[in-house]
């Protein structure tokens, strides 16, 4: 039995926001996830939209939540994949934190975007799964990323050299090692890097029993009305979900 989550005035709930997708059961489900507890971006209904248009376009179901509440198995089960869309600071308790546990160990997908590795400090289980933590940040601007794996979902659509602006995002340590990188930022590309010449802004990998996905963009909020962006983001879900390779 499916229990409702019951959300606190002003907290969007999960019900709130199924696409049209719902009346199509070959789709599968989205939570697009979106609480903060350290700094808030304006771009955060953007990215809800965003997701929100890709779920109707693309046979997929999209609800979204800024409560932390949602997180309980009961709850979670209903979806393929969750995205951390801007999220920041700690913002789960234990039991909570058993749910996201449990969500990935039975093959649930993670999508996380920009601030998503502003988030959970404290749990080194959370890192491991976004695949970095924030450092810092230079100011907004232009910088050329290099596609490392053109043949992702995610990255398939980029031409080898992609030119757009965002914040980006420094690391407190390179992901390399634990993670498949898809983009790196050219350090001579913009001002302000603190990645030694290997700035991987992207990336994805199977972890716990799930999948995984990453992207360093996202601040703005002209981000999610660049089609290639979008694309990018559309691409980290269906890996997520198990239905592109």
């Amino acid at each position: 039995m499916v229990i409702p989550v019951v959300l606190g005035l002003g907290c969007f709930s999960p019900m709130q926001s199924a696409t049209a997708a719902e009346s199509d059961g070959s789709g599968f489900s989205v939570l697009v996830y979106s609480e903060t507890a350290g700094f808030r971006h304006g771009s955060i209904p953007y990215g809800i939209r965003a997701i929100q248009k890709l779920g109707e376009e693309h046979n997929f179901k999209v609800e979204d939540t800024e409560d932390s509440e949602a997180f309980t198995p009961e709850n979670l089960e209903r979806f393929a994949v969750i995205v951390f869309n801007n999220t920041s600071g700690t913002l789960f308790d234990e039991q909570q934190r058993q749910a996201l546990k449990g969500f990935i160990r039975n093959g649930g997908g993670y999508v996380g975007i920009h601030a998503a590795t502003d988030t959970e400090y404290d749990w080194a289980w959370y890192g491991r799964l976004s695949g970095a933590y924030f450092a810092g940040h230079p100011h907004v601007q232009e910088a050329v990323i290099q596609v490392e794996i053109p043949d992702h979902p995610s990255t398939k659509h980029l031409s080898e050299k992609w030119v757009r602006t965002d914040e980006w995002y420094n690391f407190r340590e390179n992901p390399r090692d634990n993670v498949e990188v898809l983009l790196t930022l050219d350090t001579d590309s913009f001002e302000g890097s603190g990645m030694e010449n290997d700035h991987p802004i992207a990336w994805y990998h199977e972890f716990d029993g799930g999948r995984a996905w990453y992207t360093g963009g996202g601040h703005t909020n002209e981000s999610f009305e660049e089609p290639d962006f979008v694309q990018h983001i559309l691409g980290g879900i269906l890996w997520a979900a198990g239905k592109q390779d």
